[in-house]
């Protein structure tokens, strides 16, 4: 919001310097983010009248004039501007002025007394660009005919001036005007408030354009009247053009430039119709899909049921809150209009402009939310200047009310507000801000109950009520103080690790971590995780993450083929995050969507040489075991098992499901060859996945006596069917260690396979294996015998004999 401050003191005027009410604004809300003077210093430039003006008898191009700048002694003055002429009233620089640079930076430029092609010049004529206004150099910046002979430039043209720019937060639409800005400081510095003096119009015509409201939810309220006869081509008055400039408005034409100096004044942005370009009544509607309309910029939209418009009998003619249509604008030559003001509901406005690539002011207003309250009142401005700048007849004002805002009380508690604003402020203080911002409340000195004004869609709920006491009351006069809080120790939860605890310490093991989106590829879905039907997005950020992820595979592959790409040969990467899978059971809460489940989950992936390349160790790519060794230094002290499973994205006979305490908690595996083809990826990569819970629990270790006698260690090598499970003969041991001739085994672990390569091979069948376990056995009481090993030993190999017809390999 740009604007001078000599306007803004036409309706208030604070006894504060430019300065003071700056801050003043600032610490307000209505944050000041610049201000920048007019126009650059200047010295000695007056106003000057054209009395002669003669070609210069050397120069084609020159004139040499005679000007009055009111001392009694006409100035001779040569001139090339195209349009000096006798009787013209321009800035005259005398001798000695002072210009502004013609470069930001420079040295200011000095009117010194000169001759051009023999003719003495006593001074210079001044053009808008010279003074630096504008840009404008076409010619002499002409003066009214009213401005006083020999005045300082400065004080005619108001240089002195100083150009506001408020950078408002989306809130304060109620200051998205000279007047909105002036009611907040009235507020703010008790300065008295001027309005404007609006009276009706003189209505001469009983001409009303019928217009039907066929959609209350876009238009609740349609004020409008014709007035004919006016003169277009009238000119803009200087102090009308001169505040448009000011703020940031191009002088356009007289009807445009007053429907856009009412925006400005008023925060109503209105339009002017061309009555004659009308067919018929006009309808308030929401558009049809396919209809078109070529808007006042000269794009051409496709409409749908979505954006409103206004309509006549043939054709669209606006954008509704947003634009006007070409086939009915204001021309030079038009005489007859029809001048509208509504109230656009802020919905029904709210993103249509962004959707066709473009933003007006109006559109920027209405919707934030416009006063729909003075309608009629801004209609009646608008019309008093037109009739005053370009004559005509007006007709009666039309006023159509079918859907209002209802402004229901907010209610404040005194003590709310001295709680969260930190100060002891009263209920009568309190009073007289609201009163200040011409707030209509009740109150029982407890309680505040406020009615938000017509101009104010902030006003919803308690804390915009606190909000505007801080405002009012002074944020600079709110003391900082330092949070007080009591501190104690925490009891910490020894059977959890933090997930960052675990992040740090996979880091240490050589994986880089990675973080990616949510949102992946639906194919990834379908290859990774077999799922045809993934929870979709309404709207994507791109085409390729239109869905949600149910496993963090598709991420991790993505990021190894980037890393590959770039010529990677050793990678290592991790990554926490979470994945969406539906659930139908799951209610919703503050922390979860209704229907779906979001756990978290610790995926890795290993890719290359298990070491990086050295003379200490050959090189070998990484395998199952070296990621299943990661993966059991991150989950000790506890124990997974690893069941032979399959899995759409692993390798069939290079995979397991993992599982800790009888719960599926994850899978590892290699990647699929089918995939390892499809995504261009020359070796295997090892990955796994698993929940996050099962990393963070943990079991408290339980102490337990370390015996002061050597351990005793035999190596057995069962016989069983290849079909049997290695970890289904560990399982059968670890049973038997409940045996009393067992108590003594402390660990048992296998360490070698055997399979026959023929029927003959190591005196096994074609569909036998070996299988060899250490067993380590020790007493806290004492040095074992050989009878309690073998004794133990036996119960084992018996156990195994039992369960899985095993016996020992001769």
């Amino acid at each position: 919001m740009q604007f001078p401050e000599s306007w803004l003191r036409t309706f208030v005027a604070p006894q504060l310097t430019t300065d003071a009410l700056s801050h003043a604004l600032t610490m307000a809300g209505l944050e000041v983010e610049s201000l920048r003077p007019v126009a650059p210093p200047t010295s000695m430039i007056v106003v000057g009248q054209v009395l002669e003006v003669v070609k210069h008898p050397d120069a084609d191009k020159l004139n040499v004039c005679q000007v009055d700048v009111g001392t009694g002694t006409l100035l001779n003055i040569v001139c090339g501007a195209p349009n000096v002429a006798p009787g013209i009233k321009v800035p005259v620089a005398l001798v000695g002025a002072q210009l502004p640079p013609a470069e930001e930076g420079g040295a200011p430029f000095v009117i010194k007394l000169s001759k051009l092609r023999g003719v003495e010049s006593q001074g210079m004529l001044c053009s808008a660009r010279e003074l630096k206004l504008s840009e404008d150099h076409s010619g002499l910046l002409i003066l009214p005919e009213a401005t006083p002979l020999g005045q300082d430039i400065r004080e005619t043209l108001n240089l002195d001036d100083t150009i506001f720019e408020i950078k408002l937060t989306p809130n304060k639409a109620d200051c998205l005007s000279v007047w909105g800005v002036a009611r907040e400081t009235a507020a703010i510095t008790g300065a008295p408030l001027h309005a404007l003096a609006i009276k009706p119009a003189a209505v001469t015509l009983s001409e009303i354009l019928p217009v039907k409201i066929s959609a209350p939810d876009l238009c609740g309220r349609f004020s409008g009247r014709v007035i004919r006869g006016v003169n277009a081509r009238a000119k803009s008055p200087q102090w009308m053009v001169q505040r448009l400039e000011r703020s940031g408005q191009r002088s356009i034409s007289a009807l445009v430039d007053i429907s856009n100096y009412v925006m400005l004044e008023l925060g109503r942005p209105s339009h002017v119709f061309d009555l004659d370009k009308i067919h018929g009544g006009m309808d308030v509607r929401w558009a049809k899909r396919g209809e078109t309309l070529k808007l006042l910029n000269g794009n051409t939209i496709e409409l749908d049921e979505t954006v409103g418009v206004i309509a006549d009998e043939q054709h669209i003619e606006s954008l509704a809150g947003i634009m006007g249509g070409d086939s009915t604008a204001v021309t030079l030559d038009t005489t007859n209009i029809y001048l509208e003001a509504a109230f656009w509901w802020p919905d029904s406005i709210r993103g249509r402009a962004r959707r066709y690539n473009f933003s007006t002011d109006a559109a920027h207003r209405f919707e934030r939310g416009v006063d729909y309250a003075t309608t009629v009142e801004h209609l009646e401005r608008i019309t008093q200047l037109i009739l005053e700048i370009c004559g005509g007849s007006a007709g009666p004002v039309d006023d159509q009310s079918v859907n209002l805002p209802q402004r229901v009380p907010v209610k404040m508690r005194v003590a709310r507000a001295q709680r969260i604003l930190g100060i002891p402020v009263e209920a009568q203080q309190i009073a007289q801000i609201f009163t200040r911002l011409g707030l209509a409340f009740e109150s029982d000195g407890a309680t505040f109950a406020v009615t938000p004004p017509s101009y104010r869609f902030d006003i919803e709920i308690e804390e915009d009520l606190i909000e505007e006491v801080a405002r009012i009351y002074g944020f600079e006069k709110i003391p900082a103080r330092p949070p007080v809080a009591s501190s104690e120790m925490r009891a910490t939860n020894e059977t959890q690790r933090s997930i960052h605890t675990l992040r740090h310490a996979f880091a240490a093991r050589d994986y880089a971590e990675t973080v990616n989106f949510s949102f992946v590829d639906a194919e990834w879905e379908q290859d990774f995780a077999g799922n045809a039907n993934p929870v979709r997005l309404l709207n994507p950020i791109a085409s390729q993450l239109a869905v949600m992820r149910t496993t963090l595979f598709g991420s991790l592959i993505s990021v190894l083929r980037h890393n590959l790409n770039r010529r990677a040969e050793r990678i290592r990467l991790f990554e926490v995050g979470r994945v969406f899978l539906p659930d139908p059971a799951l209610k919703g809460s503050e922390m979860t969507v209704e229907g779906f489940a979001q756990p978290k989950r610790f995926g890795a992936l290993a890719y290359g040489p298990v070491l990086d390349e050295q003379w200490g160790a050959a090189a070998r790519a990484v395998d199952f075991f070296d990621v299943k060794g990661d993966l059991e230094a991150l989950l000790a002290p506890a124990v997974a098992r690893y069941v032979k499973a399959e899995h759409p994205a692993l390798h069939p006979g290079r995979s397991a499901r993992i599982e800790l305490d009888g719960r599926h908690v994850g899978w590892i595996g290699e990647l699929h060859p089918r995939w390892m083809q499809k995504y261009d990826l020359p070796h295997a990569p090892v990955l796994f996945e698993i929940e996050s819970e099962a990393l963070i629990q943990r079991v408290l270790p339980s102490p337990s006596e370390v015996s002061k006698f050597p351990p005793v260690r035999r190596d057995i090598a069962v016989v069983v069917e290849q079909k049997i499970e290695a970890q289904a003969l560990l399982d059968e041991m670890q049973n038997a260690l409940s045996e009393p001739a067992c108590k003594s085994v402390q660990r048992i672990a296998i360490f070698d396979e055997f399979r026959p390569k023929s029927s003959t091979s190591g005196g096994l069948a074609a569909h036998e294996k070996s299988l060899a376990f250490r067993i380590t056995l020790q007493d806290t009481g004492g040095t074992l015998q050989d009878q309690t090993v073998d004794l133990a030993i036996q119960a084992l190999v018996n156990r195994l004999a039992r369960m899985y017809g095993a016996r020992l390999r001769g």
